[in-house]
């Protein structure tokens, strides 16, 4: 049972996190604070909470492993507001709080016509989690449209602003993984996004499912539905079976490494970054080593992707944290190349 705390809105001791996160791992937070507007945080600012206890931003814990009870205050800020802030003939700046859910935000910028982000369709979690991970798909990263990010540091309560080259933005990095990490909340993003036909269809996948369509009849909700369908068919539904989404990066390497690897294995899978540095499809390296649909107890790797891990019901966080292990020593041993983890382990 959740028991409500007196003294701030929507805080509760001892509260369960397991429709918190989608891997659906059940763990107790020692507190959980749900804050709606701007209001619920100056409250939880000039409360002693913020001085007694330990800290964790949860956005809709799509990207987070819980390997045991939380013992702090694990906080959701939860705010949503999209709004139009600056706008020409051809360009336009796009505000959203941190609360919006990410795919909502690309929905709207769909159904607007307002190009940039819509190869990034259905990528699970807030807005505010974004930036952490720098998230990509289809041949799209979020700097390349991201104007600025608005955060509250936690240490002085005062607000901040970085413009897209502050953020130290790399694949699945930024400064918020870093030098920021557990000692700021996001509160608000800034995209740049163009009015202009500018669509990006160099990703194979898409290529492979659009080559027949004359350029000029793609349209921005048909680049969006497609990148849907694409990952709907390898992506588990989190409802249906807990995951966290890829669970592992794509490992990156250089020229002189994929030349070895192309010699000794011929179907690998990889993608140049530029001249001397290449990505390996991480899904091909554990599918390599036998872990597609490969299954231990209640863990497994999905049969239609191994990249994803999945809780199959009733797994703890433990026991996966121990199956992906496993994954990354067998492909360190096979491949000499060492994994890291895509999803936050708490």
């Amino acid at each position: 049972m959740n028991a409500k705390v007196t003294g701030l809105m929507n805080l509760f001791k001892n509260f369960s996190l397991k429709y918190y996160n989608t891997f659906g791992v059940d763990v107790n937070a020692k507190y959980f604070l749900q804050m709606d507007s701007d209001k619920d945080l100056d409250q939880f600012l000039k409360s002693e909470l913020i001085k007694k206890e330990p800290l964790l931003i949860l956005g809709s814990g799509s990207n987070i492993l819980f390997t045991r009870d939380y013992e702090g205050v694990v906080l959701k800020y939860s705010k949503k507001e999209i709004r139009i802030i600056e706008e020409s003939q051809n360009s336009l700046l796009l505000e959203s709080a941190a609360g919006e859910l990410w795919d909502d935000l690309v929905s709207y910028t769909v159904s607007n016509k307002f190009y940039g982000i819509e190869n990034l369709s259905l990528i699970p979690g807030t807005v505010g989690a974004a930036p952490i991970q720098n998230i990509g798909a289809y041949g799209v990263e979020l700097k390349d449209v991201l104007h600025s990010v608005e955060y509250l540091d936690l240490v002085n309560n005062s607000f901040v602003t970085l413009t897209n080259s502050e953020c130290i933005f790399g694949y699945r990095n930024s400064i918020f993984k870093n030098q920021l990490k557990d000692k700021i909340l996001i509160t608000k993003i800034i995209l740049e996004l163009s009015k202009e036909k500018k669509l990006r269809l160099s990703y194979k996948s898409l290529q492979e499912v659009l080559h027949s369509i004359p350029q000029e009849k793609i349209t921005i909700e048909l680049v969006s539905d497609t990148v849907k369908k694409i990952r709907r068919s390898k992506l588990p539904d989190p409802k249906e079976f807990g995951n966290g989404g890829s669970y592992f990066k794509n490992p990156e390497v250089d020229g002189r490494t994929i030349k070895e690897l192309i010699k000794q294995f011929h179907d690998i899978v990889y993608f140049k970054q530029n001249k001397n540095e290449y990505k390996i499809s991480a899904g091909w390296l554990i599918e390599k080593c036998g872990y597609k649909g490969k299954r231990v107890g209640n863990v497994g790797a999905f049969e239609k992707q191994a990249l994803i891990i999945t809780n199959y019901g009733g797994a703890n966080g433990k026991e996966i944290l121990e199956f992906a292990e496993k994954i990354s020593a067998d492909v360190e041993e096979k491949f000499g190349i060492k994994l890291s983890s895509e999803v936050n382990i708490i």
